[in-house]
This record gives C-alpha cells, structure tokens and sequence, in this order.
C-alpha cells in the first residue's frame, strides 16, 4: 500500500509516540521506591542525551527525506533500512534487558524514563512535521 510523503510523516508520529510511550510506561512504573532528586535529574541527563544527539536529528533527517519524495512509497517507508535496524536491535535489546533481568529496577527506571520521553517527544515532532507540510 503506497501513501503520499506527508502520511509517511504522520506513520513515523504515531509510531514512535507509541513506543516512547510504552517504554516511559515502564520506566515511571518502575519509579516507585527509586523517586529521588539525583534520580529524576539522571532521567533528564539521558533524555537531553538521546533527544540532543539521536533523536531530534533523526527526526530532521527523515523529514527531509520524506518531504522529497516526488511519487507515493510504501507505508513502511518512513524509515530507512538503517533506522529499522537500529530500532530491531533496541527493541531486542531491551526486551532482553528486562527478561534477563540484566538491570536492577532502579536503571530500569531512570534509563525508561529518560529514553521514554526522549521517544515520546520524537513522535510528537513527526507529528508537527505532518501538521506544517499538510498546510504546504
């Protein structure tokens, strides 16, 4: 099924909202007892990570490379082989992780939290992208 490149911006919204918001699930959920300053401060320390140095610049990359499509792609195409990959080995990664149980719940819950959100909030940008090129 091929879409227009704007509808390939709102799947990328709806996707990544839905996985940040299932892994800051599990991060706040694992919260609990772990609720302290220095803790909420190292969840905001790897959110300004992740969305500084990955996300928000993979946001700016697929955009840019949606908006210039000329023809209708396949659904799926809203991501690159590469981003596909990397979010095969994370998913894989942290199912393991938790399976495992490789982390104390105290890093699940700070590592999530911070991840989560930064996952969340790349969603929601796709998701503004949509909103701005759908005017256009």
């Amino acid at each position: 099924m091929k879409v227009e490149n704007k509808t390939l911006l709102l799947i990328a919204g709806i996707v990544w909202s839905i996985a940040g918001f299932n892994i800051l699930k599990i991060g706040i959920g694992a919260y609990g007892p772990y609720v302290t300053i220095l803790h909420l401060v190292c969840s905001a320390a790897i959110f300004a990570f992740f969305w500084g140095m990955i996300f928000n610049r993979l946001v700016k990359k697929h955009t840019k490379r949606i908006e210039e499509y000329e023809q209708k792609q396949y659904f799926w195409h809203f991501f690159d082989l590469k981003s596909f990959l990397i979010m095969a080995f994370m998913m894989t990664f942290g199912i393991l992780i938790r399976m495992l149980q490789l982390m104390p719940e105290m890093c699940i819950a700070i590592f999530y939290t911070g991840l989560g959100f930064a996952l969340f909030l790349a969603g929601l940008k796709f998701g503004v992208q949509y909103l701005k090129f759908r005017k256009v």
